[in-house]
């Protein structure tokens, strides 16, 4: 009678960080996020074929966010089931419904196209950290720096696929761009169908059990999220408008948002690796005090240095996303997609909350003093940092 094998050895040992399952995900992050970009750049041309109002054009873009919603829904149902198998399947519905939006012939086309892609993004965002978090051992920072380098890069890169596609092939042509996407899916079909989880699939996860566990780092996270959303809703939708306001030159308010971007590359990339080291907490708020000066910086100077403090603008705001997510995996040992999808339903309604709000404010008082005030309101987040479970 043969003996059974021992499966032990086939686990990933949980304190390594496995370099080449966690740049798969990055890379397929990088693939996956492009496509999620198309709608704004193409969103002027749809609007001329499908003889749009504003309003109307405005309700894509909801459409395809509000799924975001679901998040603790999703995270519950693939600790239930799979996380591998959501990540799988999500670039190519993803990269399906987004490269068909150019051939849709009415706007309930459209709206149903944006709305399964809407969805496909977040099932591909709330369990692909838990699969990070899996094999980067005891550098969760380090693995969650190299997964969301992908989705900062597809911020830049995805506006200019998708502009370039069109140009080449036409509105109504580009379709055949979906192939990355299908490349992408069996690619991580390939690589991760042989390859086990330490987190096993468990059938008696709930939202209440996980909110239950998870507040003591919700709570504080929620505070951070909030407060940083006011500096953020000042520079992604308008900073471009406040450089051309302030000086009058087009180029520099339109190499504005990519120097932000890009600079965010760099913290996202260091803030995780140096959070392994020195701790979730110390890397918090030296970004949470680095962005309000840089804020006060970009509102009062003027010419290249504002576009140097732009830089670090950039650098210290966007770096805080890969630590909150190490934070997130480090303390959901028994439904680590369900905290996420808590953790990112609680991001995107903090920030597009902030965004009304912060347009709101500008509207009264102008831009250069929403800045200076929206700084100020985010060195509020500073206490909730200490308010954090130090690292497990």
């Amino acid at each position: 009678m043969q003996t059974p094998r021992d499966t032990s050895q086939d686990l990933p040992e949980s304190r390594s960080f496995h370099r080449g399952t966690v740049l798969v995900l990055s890379l397929c992050h990088l693939v996956h996020d492009i496509y999620s970009g198309f709608l704004s750049p193409l969103l002027p041309l749809l609007i001329q074929k499908l003889s749009l109002s504003l309003t109307r054009a405005g309700l894509l873009s909801t459409v395809m966010q509000l799924p975001s919603l679901l998040n603790p829904f999703i995270g519950v149902l693939a600790d239930r089931v799979s996380v591998k198998g959501f990540i799988v399947l999500a670039p190519a519905v993803t990269a399906v419904t987004m490269s068909l939006i150019g051939v849709a012939p009415t706007y309930g086309v459209l709206l149903i196209l944006l709305g399964l892609a809407g969805i496909s993004v977040a099932v591909f965002h709330v369990p692909a950290p838990v699969l990070v978090a899996n094999f980067s051992g005891d550098q969760k920072g380090m693995g969650m720096s190299w997964f969301m380098v992908g989705g900062e890069l597809a911020r830049t890169l995805g506006p200019m696929a998708a502009v370039g596609a069109v140009s080449l092939l036409g509105l109504e042509g580009f379709y055949p761009v979906m192939g990355f996407g299908l490349l992408a899916s069996l690619w991580l079909f390939f690589h991760l169908k042989d390859v086990p989880m330490n987190t096993p699939v468990k059938k008696d996860v709930s939202l209440v059990r996980t909110w239950q566990k998870m507040r003591h780092v919700l709570l504080p996270l929620t505070g951070i999220l909030v407060a940083r959303g006011f500096m953020h809703a000042c520079m992604t939708p308008f900073l471009p408008t406040f450089i051309k306001i302030h000086t009058g030159d087009l180029w520099l308010a339109g190499i504005s948002l990519t120097l932000l971007e890009s600079a965010g590359v760099g913290g996202v990339l260091l803030s995780g690796i140096l959070s392994d080291r020195l701790g979730r907490r110390k890397i918090l708020f030296a970004s949470m005090v680095g962005a309000p000066l840089a804020l006060v910086l970009v509102s009062v100077l003027d010419g290249w240095l504002r576009l140097v403090s732009v830089v670090v603008m950039g650098f210290t705001l966007l770096s805080t996303t890969p630590v909150m997510l190490a934070l997130v995996q480090e303390h959901s040992t028994s439904s680590p997609a369900a905290a996420n999808g808590f953790f990112m339903m609680v991001s995107f309604t903090a920030r597009s909350a902030v965004t009304v709000g912060v347009g709101f404010i500008a509207d009264g008082i102008g831009l250069q003093a929403t800045y200076l005030v929206s700084a100020v309101l985010g060195l509020a987040g500073l206490p909730f940092i200490w308010m954090l479970p130090k690292r497990r």
